[in-house]
């Protein structure tokens, strides 16, 4: 009876590691990254307003330039940016940042061919000269993405839609 009683505990055991190994590996599973960035381009020129729109997204109405940029977005639609120095490279305010909040836009193209472009809500950027901290921010939500989203593209933006910032280099 006591050897039974040792083999009874021992299976139990092992049964219950396999368990707590099984929730644990659901609860760490990583979700796969559909874009990873370490840069970003600020708005040129050739870019700002209307002139040249990319998926349908106007630039603002300056030039734009970024210092420094990283980001993710992930399949379940988790999307984190970090931007530094964000601010105009031209006119009244060249060197600053004058806006509050930036917004992103995920551009995917879809199965179909078409573009679906999703607009974050507002975040808060930082006001004043980039050399003093101004035109950093974080944006970090989640984003409902097309399946599949193909070729993104991600666009820090003014409020209103416009892009200062996009993927690239």
């Amino acid at each position: 009876m006591k050897r039974y009683g040792t083999f009874a505990a021992a299976v139990t055991l092992a049964l219950s590691l396999i368990l707590m190994s099984a929730q644990f590996s659901q609860a760490n599973a990583k979700v796969p990254k559909i874009l990873e960035f370490d840069t970003m381009v600020g708005n040129p020129q050739a870019f700002t307003g209307a002139q040249n729109p990319i998926r349908g997204v106007n630039g603002g109405g300056l030039p734009w330039v970024i210092g420094s940029s990283h980001g993710e977005l992930k399949v379940d639609g988790k999307l984190e940016i970090t931007v530094q120095g964000l601010v105009f490279a031209a006119g009244p305010n060249i060197g600053r940042n004058t806006v509050a909040n930036f917004r992103a836009i995920v551009s995917c193209l879809k199965s179909d061919g078409s573009v679906q472009n999703i607009l974050t809500e507002p975040f808060p950027a930082t006001l004043g000269a980039a050399s003093e901290g101004g035109g950093n921010a974080r944006i970090e939500t989640t984003v409902a993405l097309p399946t599949p989203c193909i070729a993104p593209i991600i666009f820090v933006t003014s409020p209103n839609g416009a892009w200062f910032a996009t993927t690239g280099y």
